[in-house]
């Protein structure tokens, strides 16, 4: 619901003029659909961007009328770290994805039949240039702050580099400057377990009105043991067995014999009623590109040497995908050109997943992050 407590309503917005990709080419026309939350001041000034991770969309807070609530509810809205009352806050699905911007689900033109593998290649850094066109749309010339966590995050960081004089703060939560090798490793086996379903047709699934249902689950079962801790899998599951007591006998079968089996396996079964697979390959591969520091010699201070806003980076103890030390090397990179950085490194059980996650601490210091970002805008009370 919004303030009104109406359902939150998806906007959509074309565009006609093509999109330069970095991998060469161009795309358009295209849509994006986007939700806004809050009011936008008549200076234009109080608006924040928040940018999606993998499997998240332009629904950030509050009830759609399909009666989901957002994927960052818990941060964003009235009297909360980001508050609506005082921020005008943009949420947008990503070109490529599958939530009502243009992706390999939607039609080419060209053939009248899904996009599917034809849809090109895209980067971090061309959801971005997508994301601006859309502000330019809106009237909004410089954000207050560019958000996100994890892809959300490079998201933020690109926009810095990008667009430096659009943003006054950068807010990188649970991110990295690149994939380190074991990431892509990890991204690579799940794109493979999509591509070698015998449903997948090469991407053409669509034709044939199937779905690679048992790729897209085993890249989510491989996808969600990375964004939890050790620790919480251990008190969660540790060795219980399935609807039995742990000190009953085993059944010495392959089927599901322990609860994080079941779990897993209820993850991927609901991502794949959901999510499209070429979507999937999309977006893990601009996760793989993402490498600001590549075109200053592997420099990450040279290439945040382009930057010019404040910037508030956070980890989480726990977090063994994205972990501490990775948001320390943005840090010392923004340290060393001398720009404003407030870093946080918040102690947490749950892992990459605690960025979504209700922690007092982790709240509380966006919350004063946000007013003190308000002050300095110059927004009222």
């Amino acid at each position: 619901m919004n303030a009104a407590g109406m359902p939150v309503k998806a906007e959509r917005m074309r565009f006609s003029e093509p999109l330069a990709l970095a991998a060469g080419g161009s795309f358009g026309d295209y849509e994006l659909v986007f939700e806004t939350y809050g009011k936008l001041n008549a200076e234009r000034s109080n608006a924040i961007l928040i940018c999606h991770a993998l499997n998240a969309s332009h629904h950030v807070a509050g009830v759609n009328e399909a009666g989901e609530l957002g994927w960052w509810n818990n941060m964003v809205g009235a009297g909360k770290p980001i508050d609506t009352d005082r921020f005008f806050v943009l949420g947008v699905n990503n070109l490529g994805s599958c939530f009502g911007s243009t992706g390999p689900m939607s039609i080419n033109p060209a053939s009248g039949k899904a996009w599917g593998p034809d849809f090109p290649v895209l980067t971090v850094e061309d959801w971005v240039h997508a994301q601006a066109r859309l502000a330019d749309k809106l009237g909004i010339s410089c954000f207050a702050a560019v958000m996100g966590g994890s892809l959300g995050g490079m998201q933020a960081l690109a926009w810095s580099l990008l667009y430096p004089r659009r943003l006054a703060h950068c807010i990188c939560i649970a991110s990295t400057p690149k994939l380190s090798a074991q990431n892509i490793a990890f991204n690579e086996v799940a794109r493979r377990a999509i591509i070698s379903d015998p449903e997948f047709h090469g991407g053409r699934f669509y034709d044939s009105g199937v779905v690679p249902r048992r790729g897209l689950e085993v890249a989510r079962m491989i996808g969600h043991i990375t964004y939890l801790s050790d620790d919480v899998m251990a008190e969660r599951f540790g060795r219980l067995l399935r609807g039995r007591e742990s000190t009953e006998a085993y059944r010495y079968t392959f089927d599901i014999e322990f609860e994080i089996e079941s779990y897993l396996r209820y993850q991927g079964e609901k991502f794949a009623g959901y999510f499209d697979a070429n979507t999937y390959l999309i977006i893990t591969r601009a996760l793989d590109y993402f490498d600001p520091a590549r075109a200053f010699g592997g420099d990450l201070s040279k290439a945040m040497a382009q930057a010019s806003c404040r910037f508030f980076v956070a980890s989480f103890t726990t977090d063994w995908r994205f972990s501490p030390e990775r948001s320390r090397e943005i840090v010392q990179a923004l340290l060393a050109c001398d720009l404003e950085v407030t870093y946080a490194e918040i102690e947490a059980a749950h892992g990459h997943d605690a960025f979504l996650l209700d922690n007092p601490q982790y709240h509380q210091l966006l919350r004063a992050y946000a007013e003190r970002m308000a002050a300095n805008l110059g927004l009222a009370e």
